[in-house]
């Protein structure tokens, strides 16, 4: 894979891991439950962290790094905003939304790690891989306690 195909991959990493933290962010402002609150906070920490360094990559590329987020990302955004308020803040509904918009980072992650790349890069790609993978599992986990509350 050549140098422009590799900023132009880890750009399409960037703008989905700004949708995660925003979304994160989206989360913890819509949850009204203090734990969860904490916990998405913290999870859109990780995200910025995983922009940060997946920018130095593309700049390292000869690349600039992308400054926004997808659009599907502030649909998802706006959506996960909408079923709250009609739901009255539900914790459940925040997790089912939340959940859908990792399962959407952990599937750009697998795309991107189909791809030929220099061994440094697909350790750090394979590293931030790892910790989606745990969001989505953990907010999966979330969201399941959530629906047995309810039932």
């Amino acid at each position: 894979m050549d140098n422009e195909r590799i900023a132009s991959m880890l750009n399409g990493l960037i703008e989905i891991s700004r949708d995660g933290a925003e979304g994160f962010r989206t989360c913890a402002e819509d949850a009204d439950d203090a734990e969860l609150k904490l916990y998405f906070r913290n999870r859109a920490q990780s995200c910025e962290e995983a922009v940060n360094k997946l920018s130095t990559e593309v700049r390292r590329y000869g690349g600039d790094p992308d400054t926004s987020g997808t659009v599907t990302g502030t649909l998802h955004r706006a959506w996960v905003d909408l079923k709250t308020a009609i739901t009255d803040r539900d914790n459940l509904a925040v997790l089912e939304e939340c959940e859908r918009g990792e399962a959407a980072a952990v599937a750009a992650y697998e795309n991107a790690l189909r791809e030929e790349m220099p061994g440094d890069l697909r350790a750090l790609l394979d590293l931030q891989y790892e910790g989606v993978k745990r969001n989505h599992d953990r907010v999966r986990q979330l969201r399941d306690t959530a629906r047995h509350r309810v039932a």
